[in-house]
Formats: structure tokens, sequence, C-alpha cells
């Protein structure tokens, strides 16, 4: 009997990470492969992450602290709110299904950008929710269209802002808008996974609608300029009975005994978030230098990437670039994503692009 599939799941497509260095090496026999396709820190995790990992290896037998008590008390104070108002997931991504998965009925509807974090849409329809699709407005979140997109059986709207592949910010004084017309049946999820990487003044203060007991949620993780990826934890800020909720279907013990540590760890590391900024501004800016040199106009980016049209095929770009030894990520039609990486790397990408290009 042939396996019976929702076809909400059946429609799905898996999603696909970026290729890893060892496959690439592997597959093309090519040394000293370079990764600018998954926006991680180049410098790696905190050295003061690094150090207490050894202290938890004698403790694995035993399961974590389900509670996450120590790491979501620091949160607490670091944002000024209490431990009851946070959250934490094995990555964000986590957090994004319990969302979807407390909230959204078969039918009900989430609205969220065209071109954004593919997971939001992955998660709805999984839950056989209905994604509400706006489309971007000038490589943006179009928040007033996506205020209109809202009807009775809206439960989620997601803003990912920076937002992932392009880049962009949408400021405080369009979001300001955009709450002033969202309903209170409405969560609105900001997706802040690059806030550590934002230098703009607009920035919004979208923990402040927590705090003003909004129906609101801010995800964020240490998976970014942490540099902590491969341990995969994340946290969401939001008021008590959202979290309440939320806690009903958590996995217990989501967030491991080494994930906890280490973000504890890395959390109070300030000195090596600023190097980590600092790296990306800088390179930021010669990467975008180089690119406008060839011809392209990467959009404006507060995060750790830059994502531009490459006015071909970018799946031929993309591949072109495999053989050169260089992983970036091809997004759709004719456009990529680069993660700026360390300048040595930095310099490689453009090197490799430029060979590419002068081949045609």
């Amino acid at each position: 009997m042939p396996l019976k599939v929702h076809p909400d799941i059946a429609s799905l497509v898996p999603y696909l990470p970026g290729k890893p260095i060892e496959e690439l090496e592997r597959e093309l026999g090519i040394p000293r492969a370079i990764k600018l396709a998954s926006n991680e820190n180049p410098l790696g995790p905190s050295p003061k992450a690094l150090a207490v990992l050894t202290e938890v290896t004698g403790t694995l037998n035993r399961y974590p602290d389900g509670g996450a008590h120590r790491l979501r008390r620091a949160l607490a104070d670091r944002y000024k709110v209490t431990p009851d108002q946070v959250i934490l997931g094995n990555g964000s991504d986590e957090i994004i299904g319990l969302l979807v998965r407390t909230f959204l009925s078969p039918g009900d509807e989430a609205v969220m950008a065209d071109q954004t974090f593919v997971i939001y849409k992955m998660e709805v329809t999984a839950a056989h929710g209905v994604p509400v699709i706006v489309p971007l407005q000038a490589g943006r979140h179009d928040l007033p269209a996506m205020a209109k997109a809202v009807t009775p059986k809206t439960r989620l709207l997601f803003v990912c802002n920076p937002n992932n592949p392009t880049g962009t910010m949408v400021a405080a004084e369009d979001v300001a808008a955009l709450m002033a017309q969202v309903p209170d049946h409405v969560v609105v999820v900001f997706d802040e996974a690059y806030y550590e990487y934002v230098v703009s003044r607009d920035f919004p203060d979208s923990l402040g609608y927590v705090k003003q007991n909004r129906n609101a949620i801010v995800l964020r993780t240490f998976s970014k300029i942490y540099g902590l990826a491969g341990l995969r934890i994340g946290y969401g800020l939001t008021t008590p009975e959202i979290t309440g909720y939320l806690n009903r279907v958590r996995p217990p013990f989501n967030a491991n005994s080494l994930a906890q540590r280490a973000a504890l760890a890395a959390l109070g590391d300030e000195e090596h978030v600023a190097r980590s900024r600092a790296l990306n501004q800088a390179e930021m800016s010669r990467v975008r230098t180089e690119l406008g040199s060839l011809g392209f106009q990467p959009l404006p980016s507060e995060a750790n990437f830059l994502y531009f049209d490459v006015g071909r095929s970018g799946r031929e770009i993309f591949e072109a670039l495999l053989r050169e030894g260089v992983i970036v990520r091809h997004i759709e039609g004719r456009m990529l994503r680069v993660t700026i990486g360390l300048p040595e790397e930095n310099t490689r990408f453009l090197q490799a692009l430029k060979d590419v290009l002068q081949r045609g």
C-alpha cells in the first residue's frame, strides 16, 4: 500500500543547508575550500564559551536543566524582563515551530514576506495553516501591505529584521505604524537573528512592544554573532502568557547542557561581540565596494551578508564559484547571498568571482 502523506506535507521542499566544506572538497578534489554561505561568524565562538565546554563533559550522563534557569535569568537581566518572559529553543527555528503549533489551527493564516526566512512558510504549511505572502518593496518588508493582509483568520505575522536573505531593515517608524494597525488576535513575531550586527540608529525597539504587554515575541540567537551555530541555541522574549502556552508544547530538555553553558559564557563576552561587529563592518564596506566595481549593486544590509543580482543565472555563477572552492548561497533566479568572512576569505571570494566573470 502506498504511503498516505498529507498533501500539505507532500508539497513541501526540504530545506537545503549550505554545502559543507568537507563535502565540496571531497566531491571536487579542491583543497582549502571556504564557506561564505550560512552567515556564520568567521571569528568563531567566544574564547570564554569554549573554555567552559570542558567543564560540562563530566556531567553529560545527566539531562540538562530543563528550565535553563541560569541562562534564562541572565537573559532576563540583560533585557530587563522577568525569567518567565524568556523561552529557549534548539535554535530560534524551534521557537518558530512552537509558535505555529501553539497559535495556528488548520486553515488559520500567517502573514509573511515573499522573500524571507524559508522556515516560516515551511512550518505554517506543515501545520496545515495558510501562508499569506506579501511581496517585498525595494527589497524590504512592505509593512503597510502586510497590515492590510491581516484578516480575522490571521494568527501570526512574521517580521524578519534585518531580513534574511536580503539583509535589509525596516525602521522604527514603520514598525510603529504596523503595530498601530495589527489587532490583538495576531501575535507579531520579530525575528532578529542578526540584531547584534545592526548599526542603524533607526532600528526599532521591538522589545518595547513586549514590555507594553502587546502580543509580540522577539526572537534572537547565539548562532550568529556569538558563533555558536553548531550548538543550536536561540531564545524568545515575550509575555508570560505567551511563554506559558509555548512551554506546553516545548519538548523537555530542548536546550542541551553544552549549549546552555556556552551561551551563558558568550553572553558576557562583550569584547568578542564588539570585535566581531567591527570586522563585519570593515569587511562589508570593502566587499560592497569591490562588488560595485564589478557592476553589482548589493542591497543595503544591516546583517553579516550581502545580497546581489549577478545579472545572469545565479545558479551558474554559484556552481562556477564552487569549482573555485568558494561556497556562497544561490537563493533564486539571478540572486546570490555571500556571508562576510575573514579578510583573506573575502579576498578569495572576490578574486574567484572576477575569474568566473572573465571566463564568461
